[in-house]
């Protein structure tokens, strides 16, 4: 394996680093604001209600973000012992594939995030019970099936459900669920804004890449519906979380104005979708960070609106 990726034409081109930045680099930190902003909205809610539990709210910011740089490491490993990697990228430099680190320790830093992850994670069974421990059991398996395993779902156009769903719902009404100790409509109306901004940074990600993972086999959905539709896509989930907290909450009986709060980030929701026309190539790294802060900075305007309007 190792004589593999020291064929890899870019690794003769990669940074002198020290180590703490090839793992930063792996770990991929423009991502990660995606991990946040699941927790704010879901202890916002719990906090609206009297029910805010600072340990429990602690502990689901380090599962959600031990686990999302599990994945981000998990992809590394798999697309780069696949070879969907290989070739001239456009995005940040790959670990695994320009062998900056061995594939066996990146799989190794994988299983050592789930595993670190099982102690918060192991608290929150305990005030969650039976629901939080299905849950977990669904998260540690969908880390590695992302990318790996026989039908890696980020390679059969299912990556952008993924998202959703483990970003948003779970991540969301998890987190409100062992705060509040019960199951809320409301929390799955305010977890759907926030799963379609994430998804937005995913699907960024997808359309810088379609040419490169069309050429290795890898079908995300960017493949399957083309650059023009994955633009299009992008604009329905950004306009779908700015319409979508003033279709849901009112049906759960939660509409203030404070629910307006994450208009102010709208302008700059605007200039993306705007942007998402005309970039193209490398130049959609810089959207695709400007997604993740737009989401971040949604998802703190929503909390705030949320638990002022208790």
């Amino acid at each position: 394996m190792k004589g593999r990726f020291a064929k890899n034409p870019s690794t003769n081109n990669r940074p002198a680093t020290g180590p703490f930045r090839v793992w930063l680099l792996a770990v991929r930190p423009r991502t990660l604001p995606a991990s946040l902003s699941p927790v704010l909205v879901g202890s916002a809610l719990a906090l609206s209600e009297g029910r805010f539990h600072l340990p429990a709210a602690i502990s689901c910011l380090a599962v959600a973000l031990l686990l999302q740089i599990g994945v981000n490491l998990a992809n590394d490993y798999f697309d780069g012992v696949r070879g969907i990697d290989a070739g001239e990228r456009l995005g940040p430099m790959r670990v695994t594939q320009s062998g900056l680190i061995p594939a066996r320790r990146v799989l190794a830093a994988v299983f050592l995030c789930m595993l670190v992850a099982a102690f918060p994670g192991g608290y929150l069974i305990f005030l969650g019970g039976p629901p939080i421990f299905t849950l977990a059991v669904a998260s540690l398996l969908a880390t590695l099936a992302y990318s790996g395993g026989p039908f890696p779902l980020a390679s059969h156009g299912l990556g952008d459900l993924f998202v959703f769903l483990f970003f948003g719902l779970v991540g969301t009404c998890g987190t409100y669920y062992v705060q509040a100790g019960a199951f809320s409509w409301t929390s799955v109306c305010a977890a759907v804004p926030v799963g379609l901004l994430i998804t937005a940074i995913l699907v960024v990600n997808n359309l810088r890449d379609i040419v490169s993972d069309r050429k290795a086999g890898k079908r995300t959905l960017a493949v399957i519906l083309g650059e023009r539709n994955t633009r299009v896509e992008f604009v329905l989930l950004l306009a779908g979380a700015y319409a979508s907290p003033f279709a849901c909450l009112p049906w759960c009986g939660r509409g203030s104005f404070w629910s307006l709060l994450p208009l102010l980030s709208l302008p700059w929701a605007w200039t993306l979708i705007r942007r998402i026309h005309t970039t193209t190539g490398r130049n959609l790294n810089r959207t695709l960070g400007e997604t993740a802060r737009l989401s971040l900075a949604f998802g703190v305007l929503f909390s705030i609106g949320l638990a002022l309007s208790r």
